[in-house]
């Protein structure tokens, strides 16, 4: 009975591990940026600032509405929920004062899209990093 709880009880570990893990931010590899804070990041994925900490106008790309890696993006880095991000956004495009980040469909499309865009900044699992973007931040 008793390896059967722990059993139990690390299959739930486990899942909450893997629903929990690590989101970096991303930048095209040929960036000058080293690293970012929170408060940078949030800033450009809130439309607070439209430029990377270079000086360079920024390319935002957020993940799908759906996907669990862009709860926890927002949820560690701006501490907001996706629908108090969403009705931010909504305010700043009805006021013409922004437009919202791309939207892509997951991970792959990010890297592909950062990859090949020098002012671009995003947001993956971190299982997902490669070489073909840089890391500039690393959310728990």
């Amino acid at each position: 009975m008793k390896f059967r709880n722990t059993v139990i009880v690390a299959a739930l570990l486990a899942t909450g591990l893997a629903a929990q893990a690590q989101v970096v931010v991303v930048v095209n590899p040929k960036s000058a940026l080293a690293s970012m804070t929170a408060d940078q990041v949030s800033s450009i994925f809130l439309g607070k600032t439209t430029t990377l900490p270079s000086g360079a106008t920024a390319a935002p790309v957020d993940q799908a509405e759906s996907a669990a890696v862009r709860e926890q993006f927002y949820s560690k880095v701006t501490g907001k929920q996706s629908a108090q991000v969403k009705a931010a956004w909504s305010r700043l495009v009805f006021s013409g004062k922004g437009t919202p980040p791309k939207e892509l469909g997951n991970s792959a499309e990010v890297k592909k899209f950062v990859a090949g865009n020098a002012d671009a900044i995003g947001y993956i699992e971190k299982s997902a990093l490669d070489g073909s973007v840089k890391a500039v931040l690393t959310v728990d």
